[in-house]
């Protein structure tokens, strides 16, 4: 039977969810930066070519950053929870029934 997880408590819960969405809505700060930091540099460059250069300079940049920053942001929240160690682990057991 698997351990309860720290994340079943609300008052632990809500915390870091709490953590996490700040360090979301920091993450979405860096992606605006990252994303005007971006729009100059293609403009100094290049200049102005078309709209959707920029659109698509945008998306991949911003899809990239926040997608980055949401698994980092969950790895983070499964481990400073505690919710890591709640999970039964069989494959460690498997492999130490193998080793003998």
């Amino acid at each position: 039977m698997p351990k309860p997880s720290n994340l079943d408590n609300p008052e632990i819960a809500a915390f870091a969810w709490g953590r996490f969405r700040r360090m979301m809505r920091l993450m979405g700060l860096i992606t605006l930066a990252a994303i005007l930091i971006g729009f100059a540099w293609l403009y100094w460059q290049h200049g102005f070519v078309s709209v959707h250069v920029y659109i698509g300079a945008a998306l991949g940049i911003g899809v990239t950053i926040m997608l980055t920053g949401l698994l980092m942001g969950l790895v983070f929240l499964s481990h400073g929870t505690g919710h890591d160690e709640s999970i039964d682990d069989n494959i460690d057991a498997d492999w130490q029934d193998n080793e003998n």
